[in-house]
């Protein structure tokens, strides 16, 4: 489920990108994935804590999102704008994971899972967020958060372990174990989970989370799926998608609707989310493909070549 839909042959793991190696779920049932709406205060807002909208009473600030627009030479909605995921992968189970914050069984009951697929979902979320956009949902263990260190993820060392998970020669857990780092799950807010329609060839079972930006890192342009990496306001985003200048799939603009409802960074963090499976279908209405969600609303689905 890329945002909503099916991905191309090519593309890597889940609702963002495809399976890491083409492989869509079979009749075993949806491929699990893990996709992250990336926060951080707007221009001009910041937390009284410590001006990251991470902590204290100052996150009633205007917030910006995290999307990447996808190349045009994408076979699937080529320059659709989403979010940075990706789908399960089997090491993303490891129990070895150094990690803070609520654990495995907690996650399990927050997102409706067994044990083991709630370890896997929270790593797929915070590894492919470091992928994709060089942030990293880690520090040293026993920090608070506004006393977390502060990562450098754009020297050389590090984009050797980010190729390196990538091309799946490293593993997660080597990454963070031989740095002293820990993964920060309570950075992590779950938010949704979308299931691709059913009448789609290839099915996708994804989690949504909301994150702030941790102290000090900044996202890049790193991906060679995303030809552009944009902060903006989710508020926005409804007419710019309406206007035809940021094609979307409906989930991510669903869930830029609801950002844009929290208002505030603290508004997203006191969000009482229930995690249900949301299964749209899809309907053809006016000679055009549309996604119809359970409560009635539908969306139309990007036209392929539809400009950016």
């Amino acid at each position: 489920m890329h945002n909503g839909s099916a991905p191309d042959d090519g593309e890597r793991g889940g609702p963002e990108r495809g399976g890491r190696d083409g492989a869509a779920a079979d009749a075993a049932g949806p491929r699990p994935a893990a996709t992250v709406m990336l926060l951080r205060p707007a221009a001009g807002g910041r937390s009284a804590a410590d001006g990251t909208g991470r902590s204290g009473a100052g996150a009633d600030v205007p917030m910006e999102v995290l999307l990447m627009r996808r190349v045009r030479s994408m076979g699937f909605a080529p320059g659709a704008f989403v979010f940075p995921g990706g789908g399960v992968d089997e090491r993303d189970a490891d129990g070895g994971v150094p990690w803070t914050g609520p654990g495995p069984e907690e996650w399990a009951r927050t997102l409706g899972t067994d044990v083991p697929m709630a370890r896997a979902l929270v790593c797929a979320a915070v590894r492919e967020t470091f992928e994709e956009t060089g942030v990293l949902l880690a520090s040293e263990p026993g920090h608070a958060d506004e006393e977390a260190l502060t990562l450098d993820t754009a020297t050389e060392d590090w984009e050797r372990d980010r190729l390196g998970l990538i091309d799946r020669s490293r593993s997660f857990t080597e990454v963070l174990s031989r740095r002293g780092l820990v993964l920060r799950s309570e950075w992590l807010r779950a938010w949704s989970r979308w299931i691709t329609p059913s009448s789609e060839p290839r099915r996708y079972d994804t989690w949504f989370f909301a994150a702030e930006l941790p102290p000090g890192q900044a996202s890049r342009d790193v991906g060679g799926e995303a030809d552009l990496t944009r902060w903006t306001d989710p508020a926005g985003v409804a007419s710019e998608w309406e206007a035809g200048r940021m094609p979307m799939l409906p989930p991510t603009a669903v869930s830029c609707a609801e950002l844009a409802d929290c208002r505030t960074l603290r508004g997203v963090r006191e969000a009482r989310r229930d995690i249900v499976p949301i299964e749209p279908v899809v309907r053809k209405v006016d000679g055009r493909l549309r996604v119809v969600a359970p409560n009635g609303v539908d969306y139309p689905l990007p036209r392929p070549g539809a400009a950016p």
